[in-house]
């Protein structure tokens, strides 16, 4: 099974200067150790054959006869190999002397990629040996015996037929740290995967610098970059090499070599996710007619040994980067609220606060608003609205988070009204269907809206993302408010941010967020059984962490759901077998179509992220829209 995955690898060989014989047979070693491992792509730094310190030996012709001899070994050695294998190598053409990569595939010499551009600053001197390849036009040239291209300073790029998305373009070292990269028309003329041979000394404080450099072209191009690094053995005259493998995709970096270390780096891409980046990006330029190359490698089944993908996508794993990530969110949400606040001189704010999560959160932006503002937090006016379904824990949990916040609490309790409801429209109450729960839910949003009315303010919605993703919610109910602050919040973040507040709190405020966090999600429509919650949301509709993880990846990269299925069965391997798996993600998909509806008409909210559902922003999606070919395809799973 491909799904776009396609493995590559990054080698820094052993080397010996100028022993091309040597330099060839670790580079085949390394080829061999890649390919037994399914990397279908295995790059090696720049001049590997004969070493990039040669120096003056360059101009020596028995060291180019020697570089040609060691390619056709390398040439040779992996023609069985269901692999290209690109090497660096300095090459004479029309009388001038080139650095070039080549790519081998299959035992032919599929093209050959001059370096554009020459550094002749500080500790290097390559204009004394080589010359540019951006001026040479494009053309045909023979190359051990065989017909091969001469990309010159048109873009060429290597394509595979087997999976056309996997796309190959070459550069070499400081091609990439130009201005203006050779890379970027490479992308624009189709390639995926940027790879780079390059011989960059290590100085203090240029790993980092690299590293930043690798990962932010990745993300501008929209593609995979690998960059192989010269390493051990090259001439420590002046310079030092280190070996500094890296592999990035849109900008994130997925492998990286240690300093100084020797060996191959692997990660698994993901070329169906980059050309999907590239089709919703309509500012992505495209060269109309590229020279395309041969990439006669056959990708199969990937076992995705060398990538991860995190359990909650919306939450950063470190704790550092997820508090940052969490004032930042806290900000945003504030930042909204105020600026609408203060454009509809609104005097109160009106929040229903149940005591659990998505109105916690609401609170707590709410009175990081006020304070923005300047306002007295007495403005703001909590609503507690107890039924047939509240428990006590919720209730006094609310109470307690008023009173520590230093805003204004309302009891209504909606009983009798609901009650009243109920005989108008001929309700039984033993009858707890679902008009039993919504007349609950659509009485509170009547209360808060009046109440708004009443004390010149606007309703602050409370319902996140995960629940519009699914529909949970109550149409004109909870579903809708005067302004919805956690609308681009999934709840696997919404505990996060929560737990961000408790532990930069102290006192009865810490406690009771902890408290809050331990509360099971609930809508407490139903009546509870010996005082305790009876209803609990991912008993009914599936776990929110699988939930959030599809509407990641579905929504996000356009994966379908077979891929989905594939890297959550390897993701929460452990702790959901594979027919709960399925089972929610059939849920989710029939769920998130036949909801559209209530999305389509959502209150106004700030986007945090980069997966909302806004009908006026990121998601436009008819809401009779057929779920029929992703239902088709998950239930045959």
């Amino acid at each position: 099974m491909q799904d776009g995955f396609v493995k590559i690898a990054a080698a820094t060989p052993d080397l010996r200067v100028a022993d091309c014989a040597y330099n060839a047979s670790e580079i085949v070693k390394q080829a061999k150790q890649a390919a037994a491992k399914g990397a279908h792509l295995v790059v090696f730094p720049e001049l590997c054959l004969t070493g990039y310190t040669c120096g003056d030996l360059f101009l020596q012709r028995t060291l180019l006869d020697g570089a040609l001899a060691a390619l056709d070994t390398v040439r040779r050695e992996t023609a069985e190999l269901n692999a290209a294998v690109v090497v660096g190598l300095p090459l004479v053409q029309q009388g001038k002397l080139f650095n070039v990569a080549a790519v081998l595939c299959g035992g032919k010499i599929e093209g050959v990629v001059p370096k554009q551009f020459i550094p002749n600053y500080s500790e290097f001197y390559e204009a004394r040996h080589f010359v540019s390849g951006a001026g040479v036009p494009f053309q045909t040239i023979s190359l051990l015996g065989q017909d091969t291209l001469f990309a010159g300073g048109e873009p060429l790029v290597f394509q595979c037929a087997d999976m056309p998305e996997f796309t190959l373009g070459v550069e070499i070292c400081e091609d990439l740290w130009v201005a203006d990269p050779p890379s970027t028309r490479l992308a624009q003329a189709g390639a995926t995967v940027i790879v780079n041979l390059s011989a960059s000394d290590e100085i203090i404080g240029k790993a980092s610098y690299r590293r930043d450099l690798v990962r932010q072209q990745s993300a501008r191009l929209l593609c995979a970059y690998l960059y192989a690094d010269a390493g051990f053995g090259e001439s420590t005259q002046d310079l030092v090499f280190a070996g500094h493998d890296l592999i990035a995709e849109n900008g994130a970096l997925l492998a990286e070599s240690r300093l100084f270390d020797r060996g191959v780096i692997y990660a698994d891409i993901d070329v169906q996710r980059l050309t999907h980046e590239r089709r919703r990006m309509n500012t992505f330029v495209t060269e109309q007619n590229p020279m395309v190359a041969a990439l006669p490698v056959h990708p199969g089944a990937n076992d995705l040994t060398d990538r991860t993908f995190p359990r909650t996508p919306f939450v950063p794993a470190s704790k550092a980067l997820r508090d940052e990530r969490c004032e930042e969110i806290l900000s945003l949400q504030a930042t909204g609220l105020a600026t609408r606040l203060r454009h509809t001189h609104a005097k109160t704010a009106v929040v229903g606060l149940s005591g659990g999560l998505d109105s916690t959160l609401a609170l707590i932006v709410l009175v990081h608003a006020f304070d923005m503002l300047g306002l007295d937090r007495k403005g703001i006016l909590a609503v507690t609205m107890p039924c047939f379904g509240t428990t006590a824990r919720t209730k006094g949990n609310a109470e307690k988070l008023a009173d520590a916040y230093g805003v204004t609490l309302q009891t209504v309790d909606i009983k009798a009204a609901v009650d009243q409801h109920f005989s108008d429209i001929g309700q039984s109450k033993d009858d707890l269907s679902v008009t039993f729960e919504n007349g609950q839910a659509r009485m509170r949003t009547l209360v808060l809206m009046n109440l708004a009315n009443k004390t010149g303010g606007m309703v602050v919605g409370t319902g996140d993302l995960s629940e519009l993703a699914l529909g949970w919610a109550t149409y004109n109910g909870d579903h809708m408010s005067m302004y919805g602050v956690n609308a681009s919040i999934p709840k696997t973040l919404v505990r996060y941010l929560v737990a961000y507040e408790a532990d930069r709190t102290m006192g009865e405020l810490s406690d009771v967020l902890y408290d809050v966090l331990d509360t099971p999600v609930s809508p407490e429509l139903l009546p509870p059984k010996d005082g305790e919650i009876s209803q609990r949301t991912e008993d009914l509709v599936g776990p929110y962490e699988l939930h959030d993880f599809f509407l990641y990846y579905m929504l996000r990269f356009g994966y379908p759901p077979r891929k989905i299925y594939r890297i959550a069965r390897k993701t929460f391997a452990g702790a959901y077998d594979d027919a709960t798996i399925k089972k929610w993600l059939v849920t989710f998909i029939r769920r998130f179509f036949t909801q559209q509806f209530k999305r389509s008409c959502l209150p106004d909210g700030p986007k945090v992220g980069t997966v909302t559902l806004s009908p006026r922003g990121d998601w436009r999606m008819p809401s009779d829209a057929c779920a029929a070919l992703w239902l088709s395809e998950a239930e045959s799973l």
